[in-house]
């Protein structure tokens, strides 16, 4: 009883915080994919491949700077406290963030020299646009410390099973200035640098409101008078390094993964073709979005569940935000799969050419959503070195396949390749925390979402056309209603406490 009593309220604990990063990341990827609209309407296929190419070199390297700390600043801060070692937070946070801030200036520093190179890769087929591409980039480059330096405590934040700031500060704050500076640079016409001042510039105000969150959450959880050794603290950076090491390889390489197709097939194929690859592919960050708002409420408690030995905790917790996860996603995927001419209509006709693209990029997301945040959950195990490895594949896989299909099939051959690699990055994880870890995410939460999702917005369009996309969403709404049970839906209600004499 005492079990089950532990298993509700961690639930009901990661509902709540995953409530908020949903509609926080749904608010985010709303106005990225209004961003990406704005910057494909107002700059011209060649200009908005220079600024897609830009932002990915950018977040790039702002990843490469983090080294791996979005793990490292949650697992031990969660294992710190679920131990019994709250002293050692202070020099847990120090440990990570100091770095992180000397990698940011040496990147950025990096980034301003090699932003003509850069530039003249990626823009080699429209001379025109070369100029201002690379004073877009040294634009970028400026604001990379704060980039690095807002995600790291942002994450240190989560650490404290504080979601608040994330919410309020990343998706809610940053997306909204974003969506307004760009907004008004599309309409007074402006030129690609200053479209990117405007898409960086609010970096500035959430790096300062994110460092006095965390230093608000130290101070309130720190025990007073307490303090620490030398060979403690030296002995917590060893093993936060050791840790955080192969994470901080491993995220680059994810991150890699993700962007640097833009980036090859500028290069290979030109900027039309990256700004048509950049557009398809923006209901992907969406998906990673909602991704993000589950797996970073999960995040801190699981690691609590592993620390501690409760495999059935974990494996619950891991299995219901799955479910979540599929019964948020798979509708979005399926219904773009129907949809793609139109939504590609929304950016204008120079888009339409990557119908495919959406195709082939929607049903591998169905393939890495249904596993669940599975490369979070064997980071948090403990095996950073085996999630290095896996990225590392998928990255060659999806190089490999880019340099290859590329010259011949344009976006769509970028779309191959980080299809494969999505599918590798989630199934080789998948067997490994199955066999390593005996966690698995096929729980009945995960096949209802499924089962419930394919029918809807896959077997009834197919089988009554336009109609049934019409009646898809009432379906499933009734459907969600009637299987709210096994979906575990019942932790999202707060029922009011009865009074006692």
């Amino acid at each position: 009883m005492t079990d089950l009593l532990q298993k509700s309220g961690a639930t009901k604990a990661v509902a709540r915080g995953g409530l908020a990063n949903m509609i926080g990341s749904a608010l985010a990827g709303g106005t990225g994919f209004a961003v990406t609209w704005i910057v494909a309407r107002s700059l011209g296929p060649d200009q908005a491949g220079a600024f897609f190419a830009s932002t990915a070199a950018f977040v790039l390297a702002g990843g490469l700077a983090k080294l791996g700390t979005q793990t490292g600043l949650v697992y031990w801060p969660s294992r710190l406290r679920a131990t019994g070692r709250p002293e050692l937070l202070g020099a847990c946070l120090r440990t990570g963030l100091t770095p992180v801030i000397l990698a940011s200036l040496g990147l950025a520093v990096a980034m301003w020299l090699a932003a003509p190179a850069i530039a003249r890769t990626t823009a080699h087929e429209a001379a025109d646009v070369v100029g201002a591409h690379t004073t877009g980039l040294r634009v970028l480059a400026v604001f990379l410390p704060l980039q690095a330096l807002t995600d790291a405590l942002l994450t240190a934040t989560r650490g404290y099973r504080a979601m608040r700031p994330t919410v309020l500060l990343d998706r809610f704050l940053r997306s909204a200035l974003q969506l307004l500076l760009v907004g008004a640079a599309g309409l007074a016409a402006a030129s690609l640098p200053v479209v990117a001042l405007t898409w960086v510039a609010p970096y500035l105000p959430v790096t300062v409101l994110s460092a006095y969150a965390i230093r608000k959450l130290y101070r309130a959880s720190k025990p007073p008078g307490a303090t620490t050794h030398r060979a403690e603290r030296r002995e917590l950076r060893r093993d936060f390094w050791r840790f955080t090491g192969p994470r901080a390889l491993a995220s680059v390489a994810q991150l890699a993964l993700q962007r640097v197709d833009v980036l090859l097939v500028a290069a290979l194929g030109g900027l039309v073709p990256a700004a048509v690859y950049a557009v398809a592919g923006r209901f992907v960050v969406l998906i990673q979005f909602a991704n993000q708002g589950i797996s970073q409420s999960v995040q801190p408690r699981l690691a609590e569940a592993l620390a501690t030995g409760d495999r059935a905790g974990a494996n619950h917790l891991y299995q219901t935000a799955t479910g979540w996860l599929v019964l948020v996603t798979w509708p979005i995927n399926l219904l773009v799969i129907q949809l793609a001419p139109l939504y590609l209509r929304l950016f204008g006709g120079d888009y339409a050419a990557g119908r495919h693209v959406v195709i082939v990029l929607a049903g591998a997301m169905l393939v890495a959503t249904g596993c669940g945040m599975v490369d979070m959950v064997l980071a948090m195990a403990g095996r950073t070195s085996w999630n290095l490895v896996n990225v590392l594949i998928a990255l060659a896989v999806t190089i490999g396949l880019d340099v290859l299909l590329i010259p011949r099939l344009g976006a769509l051959g970028a779309a191959i390749g980080l299809a494969c690699a999505m599918v590798a990055n989630n199934v080789m994880p998948l067997i490994q925390v199955g066999r390593a870890v005996g966690l698995h995410p096929f729980g009945p939460g995960t096949r209802a979402a499924a089962l419930l999702s394919v029918s809807c917005f896959g077997a009834l369009p197919l089988v009554a056309g336009p109609a049934g996309l019409g009646l898809a969403v009432p379906v499933f709404l009734a459907g969600v209603w009637l299987l709210r049970g096994p979906l575990a839906l019942d932790a999202f209600t707060c029922r009011p406490r009865r009074r006692t004499r």
